[in-house]
């Protein structure tokens, strides 16, 4: 075996650069643990599974199942059960009902008038010489003869009604009391509705069955004077009296008893109740449904009992098969932890925007968990609805996360949170690819927010996309029937309405979303740019050379921008609104002074650096005021970065050497003014966009400058420029490469040149500009 040659001295060298990689490994793993933004993405990861995993448990509970329906798989009973059999036991409560008595109420003033009536009337008559002598009411009302007089004023003792009269009457009112006349409708319902044989009479405080056949049609003249002479002659009733009784409740008829709803829907109720539940036994591996078959009440009711059972059974700790459960759940919040860690890693690794902010990690956090919930509330709410339901709330989240940050967030995050929401809702592969077609939709269609335009057309487009491939999914996954292919385009119509509920709900809350997210969308720009906003106005009235100024560098600004692929329109809008603090004191700045003295003339090089730097100040502040964007105040805070405010500086500088020239070398030293009192504040530009913004804004300017401003003495002014600009730092903070910094220094010559180019000399001396 061959030896090794390495010199000792080499190997030590190798071992100790080994020992400094793996310190170094160490250090930069511990530097990466201990940052405050890696301990936010653990708490919000916790608690993302924690809240998701949650969800996941109670909608896997759930029967997500809807009546009517073609199931999609066949299910048995898991463990013994015995369910009440509510069809059953509802049609035994329904015979129950049916036979409870009907309850009559009496009319009780109306017994008792024709009761003292009755018991009154000898005395009333007994001092009566003929029937002439007796009041006509009296004798129309009971149809008094000669021989009924005659036969009244025998039962008179004294002038008072005899005692076998007296019996007599309250024996035929005790009959009136339990064979109830009745008008004819009641009547009619009496005899036909119900199953029960007899009927509860309640006059006051007493109640009373009889037969149900002995209830009176008062509106049939032949039966009721039939009844009421039966009940007459009963009560010991004869000869002209028993005509006289009969008449009085004939000759008018008069219902005795009405029938008492309340108090009939009581008893039957209280019927119903005693009535035992009807059990049925469902052994262990009983079917339920099969694959293909339409889901009735009946055994969706099953279905929801074998569930409730099974879960109870797994939670039952006496049967020791609690570990199934928990075993299923530690599964599930196993798969919903590998997502978060999908997750966190996509954004740790592509999102920094999100990753850098941990209230950015909160919201969307907040915002996938939210969606989850409410996807799982709506699908166990409205099973039937689950086209709609599931795959919407996903592409909701898809859209305003293509929104708030960019396409490629959305279709990562939205893609995720589709597995999550299947995975929840125990959804197929079917589903899922109805999701994932709906991000990619909604993400190609999302490019760029400009008008409403596009969310309707962003709806219409993804509204169709995912129509379409539910019908293909349900091709492939459902059993193919007739109910199936009806069910199949309903689908497809909840599908696509989805998609248009997420365009219409993102139009309704994109101002909420702009604000939550703290962005700007194309809508928002659009409005900003345009010339008649209000802080613009006021910026042509109060400073017309300013805004002339910026709209030169919005137009160059915009082109860099296009050039390097950067969002133009809002770079565009940032320039227009950039040096808007110079409205403030609009004759310091030379663009407004026009052919007039420059102010600064007067006043030292400090007192103008403040007033040259205070144009910054002055238009964040209007920008609040006005309530500009965050990320357009960041184009008026970092235009000039914290670059060196060279004139004031030079002029300070010149003054300081010549009133401390007879003073010395030394003195001039500490004269001079340092260079970082004539920096602006800052910040640097933290964008691409307001980086190019530095650059256009400095070469405007600048250019003005120039004796003849030719195309390559404006090349080479906006190259040393941009250079000055790199050297001096302030791209740092952005992720400006030089390839970029080279395009838009070639787009900016492009674009200055065609300002300033040539012209023609006239005879006149005028110079006449050409299109």
């Amino acid at each position: 075996m061959a030896k090794d040659q390495t010199k000792p001295g080499v190997k030590r060298v190798r071992r100790l650069s080994g020992r400094l990689r793996e310190r170094d490994w160490r250090a930069e793993a511990w530097r990466l643990i201990a940052a405050p933004r890696v301990g936010w993405g653990v708490v919000v990861s916790i608690g993302f599974v924690a809240v998701c995993s949650l969800i996941a448990f109670w909608a896997r509970e759930q029967p997500l199942v809807s009546v009517g329906r073609v199931m999609n798989e066949t299910r048995t009973v898991r463990v013994p059960l015995e369910i009440e059999d509510r069809t059953a036991t509802e049609q035994n409560r329904e015979i129950a009902r049916r036979r409870t008595p009907f309850v009559y109420a009496a009319d009780v003033p109306a017994l008792a008038e024709l009761q003292t009536a009755l018991e009154n009337l000898p005395k009333s008559l007994a001092a009566v010489p003929s029937l002439a002598e007796v009041d006509a009411g009296i004798r129309e009302r009971f149809g008094l003869t000669p021989e009924m007089l005659a036969a009244i004023q025998r039962e008179a003792v004294d002038g008072e009604p005899s005692a076998a009269w007296l019996g007599r009457v309250r024996a035929f009112s005790a009959s009136l009391r339990k064979r109830p006349l009745l008008d004819e409708q009641t009547w009619q319902r009496s005899v036909q509705e119900g199953l029960h044989s007899t009927i509860k009479l309640v006059a006051g405080a007493q109640s009373v069955s009889v037969p149900r056949g002995d209830v009176v049609n008062a509106d049939d003249p032949v039966k009721l004077r039939e009844t009421v002479t039966a009940m007459a002659r009963e009560a010991g009733f004869a000869g002209p009296l028993l005509d006289l009784v009969t008449g009085l409740v004939t000759q008018k008829p008069r219902a005795t008893f009405r029938y008492d709803p309340a108090a009939t829907a009581t008893d039957q109720a209280a019927a119903a109740e005693l009535v035992a539940p009807v059990k049925r036994r469902s052994p262990v591996g009983q079917v339920i449904f099969t694959r293909g078959e339409v889901l009735d009440p009946a055994k969706f009711e099953l279905y929801q009992a074998e569930l409730r059972q099974y879960l109870r059974a797994l939670s039952d700790p006496g049967r020791g098969e609690t570990w199934k459960l928990w075993l299923r759940r530690a599964g599930l919040m196993l798969a919903v932890a590998a997502i978060t860690l999908a997750l966190a890693g996509y954004t740790g690794l592509f999102c920094h925007r999100i990753r850098r902010n941990p209230a950015r990690m909160v919201g969307a956090a907040v915002l996938l968990a939210g969606a989850l919930a409410a996807s799982a509330l709506a699908t166990a709410a409205s099973p039937g609805l689950a086209a709609l339901t599931v795959p919407t709330p996903a592409v909701l989240v898809g859209v305003i996360l293509a929104i708030a940050y960019d396409r490629r967030v959305a279709l990562a995050f939205g893609s995720l949170h589709g597995v999550l929401t299947c995975l929840a809702m125990d959804q197929s592969i079917g589903v899922f690819a109805v999701i994932v077609t709906g991000l990619g939709a909604t993400a190609w269609t999302l490019a760029e927010l400009r008008d409403r335009n596009v969310l309707f057309r962003m709806g219409v487009i993804t509204g169709v996309a995912m129509a379409a491939v539910t019908i293909v999914m349900s091709l492939i996954e459902r059993p193919i029937g007739p109910e199936v292919l009806h069910e199949m385009l309903v689908d497809a119509a909840l599908a696509g309405s989805g998609a248009l509920l997420v365009a219409g709900a993102t139009l309704f809350f994109l101002p909420t979303i702009e604000r939550i997210f703290d962005i700007t969308t194309g809508m928002t720009l659009i409005d900003l740019r345009d010339p008649k906003h209000p802080l613009l106005r006021e910026l042509q009235q109060r400073a017309p050379g300013t805004y002339n100024h910026s709209l030169n560098v919005a137009s160059i600004a915009e082109s860099a921008a296009d050039a390097i692929g950067a969002d133009s329109l809002l770079t565009y809008v940032g320039a227009l609104y950039h040096d808007c603090g110079k409205m403030n004191k609009p004759e310091y700045f030379v663009e407004n002074q026009g052919a007039g003295p420059n102010k600064h003339d007067k006043l030292s090089p400090a007192m103008s650096l403040l007033v040259v730097v205070g144009h910054v100040k002055d238009g964040l502040e209007l920008a609040r005021e006005f309530n500009l964007p965050r990320n357009i105040q960041h184009f008026i805070e970092s235009h000039h970065g914290t670059t060196l405010v060279e004139f004031f500086y030079h002029r300070a500088r010149v003054r300081a050497e010549q009133a401390a020239k007879a003073a010395g070398e030394e003195e001039i030293e500490r004269q001079i003014p340092d260079e970082f009192e004539y920096r602006y504040p800052g910040p640097k530009p933290r964008t691409k966009e307001s980086a190019i913004l530095m650059v256009a804004d400095a070469v405007e300017s600048a250019t003005r400058s120039l004796a003849e401003p030719t195309p390559s003495r404006i090349d080479a002014l906006v190259r040393s420029i941009a250079n000055k600009r790199l050297l001096d730092g302030q791209f740092d903070d952005c992720d400006l490469t030089l390839r970029d910094l080279s395009a838009i220094a070639e787009s900016i010559s492009r674009s200055v040149a065609a300002i300033y180019h040539g012209r023609i000399v006239y005879p006149s001396g005028q110079a006449e500009k050409r299109a």
